[in-house]
């Protein structure tokens, strides 16, 4: 069964699990003690540090290593506004940072802090003058990932991070999705990442705070990891973490190449073989091995059921498939489509025909879940020249029943009639909006109704 969703977790790479079985039987022993078998586990962790330090581009005392990305993030999130805090407690991060980011950035708020959101474009990317011009004189810390982990567009690091230097404020960059196709580029002060996106062992985190950046780690100090990372070194996890990175990163140039070729055959195919989708994120400066996409008419949560029983493993970013029924952020900053969303993100060493299996299969199920929900299978058909509007009662529905239902009338009002959709759910803010982009018509605005919310759509076309 093909996996497609490296982009969450890879499957543990060949070097990582020869390491893992290795490390058990050398380096189970406290690394801080001084006898023989701490001896060799301090060599191997050394030894690990120094090549995930290599990979990154930073010496090895300035990378320790944490129980996780996430722990990684809160932590150099907490220690850089805690060591300048005599700066400011402004806080800027961009619109699509990973949630771990944006959860601290709420936490900070909450107690007290302040934080800005730099926009991100339809193509997910943050504008460097824009970043520039958040930061302030307050401003502790700046964030921005490296890429993006739902739609693969990659971040102007180099400029932002020069922007930020010039205005003396450290840049935390979320490397988590970009490390293992090859190290970060400019004057950033902390980064953070995660072994289990490379295909090392999960809960392997790892964090460096450059030299010359105020940091105060966060909690009661401890010994372990110049004490920014509490707890007993997985020494055997962390071996494995810096073998697989070594490993994936003596693949990456062959395989970026490779995969890309594969991505850009996806980019191209489904919207040419799936009627109304929306390819997102940027087409050319993207993670080789990410494509993600959005389909009119759908529910996420069951396409990606239906290609689950299809044999095919994706991941999505529709509101459906999260606890809370909320949109994803990231498409939400980017406005587009939420619902119908499929990001498929090949690991190392796909083969070229589960791709083309998968876009063999892709139009026949999408189509199976438009039939489901009753979605229109044709093209708008004329209407009548006089003016009229349509209201669409669609509470009590979620997304994307009442984007189909406006599809199903908007034919039936002429060229600027209006359609009013009466809408409780979330989603409608971002995909009827996002509709209007996608198929040529006019969004007029939103107003409360009781209950919910009235959106307008004025017939372009």
């Amino acid at each position: 069964m093909p996996y497609f969703d490296a982009a969450s977790t890879a499957p543990l790479h060949p070097v990582a699990r020869q390491a893992l079985h290795a490390a058990l039987d050398e380096g189970w022993a406290d690394p801080a003690r001084l006898y023989r078998e701490g001896r060799r586990a301090r060599m191997l962790l050394d030894a690990a540090r120094e090549t995930a330090a290599e990979a990154v581009g930073c010496r090895p005392d300035e990378l320790v290593f944490t129980s996780s990305g996430t722990r990684a993030v809160h932590t150099a999130l907490a220690g850089a506004l805690a060591g300048r805090r005599r700066t400011g407690r402004h806080l800027v991060v961009s619109a699509v940072e990973h949630s771990a980011v944006l959860h601290g950035a709420e936490l900070h708020e909450s107690d007290g802090g302040t934080v800005t959101e730099v926009p991100v474009d339809r193509a997910g990317a943050v504008s460097p003058d824009a970043f520039a011009h958040a930061l302030r004189p307050d401003t502790a810390v700046a964030c921005l990932q490296s890429a993006n982990h739902e739609v693969g567009t990659v971040q102007p690091v180099d400029e932002v991070a020069g922007a930020c230097r010039a205005a003396d404020v450290p840049l935390l960059v979320d490397a988590a999705q970009s490390l293992p196709w090859g190290a970060v580029p400019g004057t950033w002060s902390l980064l953070t990442a995660s072994a289990h996106k490379w295909g090392g062992p999960a809960g392997v985190g790892l964090l460096v705070v450059r030299k010359g950046t105020r940091f105060a780690p966060p909690g009661p100090h401890d010994e372990r990891e110049s004490g920014r990372a509490a707890g007993f070194e997985n020494v055997p996890a962390i071996v494995a973490a810096a073998a697989a990175l070594r490993a994936v990163r003596g693949e990456a140039a062959a395989e970026a190449a490779r995969l890309r070729v594969l991505t850009e055959r996806i980019r191209a195919r489904v919207p040419a073989v799936v009627p109304d989708v929306e390819v997102v994120g940027d087409p050319v400066r993207r993670l080789p091995h990410l494509v993600t996409f959005s389909c009119l008419y759908v529910d996420g949560e069951t396409l990606l059921h239906e290609l689950d029983r299809a044999g095919f493993s994706v991941s999505s970013g529709s509101s459906c498939t999260s606890s809370t029924l909320t949109p994803s952020h990231v498409l939400k900053a980017m406005g587009v489509l939420s619902e119908g969303n499929v990001r498929v993100s090949l690991p190392t060493g796909t083969a070229e025909e589960d791709v083309e299996r998968f876009l063999g299969v892709l139009p026949g199920v999408v189509a199976t879940v438009r039939e489901k929900l009753g979605a229109p299978s044709s093209p708008v058909p004329p209407a009548d020249p006089e003016p009229a509007s349509l209201v669409v009662d669609a509470r009590g529905k979620l997304c994307p029943i009442p984007v189909i239902e406006l599809a199903k009338v908007i034919g039936d009002v002429p060229v600027g009639g209006t359609v009013t959709v009466l809408s409780d759910d979330a989603a409608a803010r971002l995909d009827i909006p996002a509709w209007c982009g996608m198929r040529g018509q006019t969004y007029v605005g939103e107003e409360p109704a009781d209950p919910g919310v009235a959106y307008t759509v004025r017939r372009s076309s």
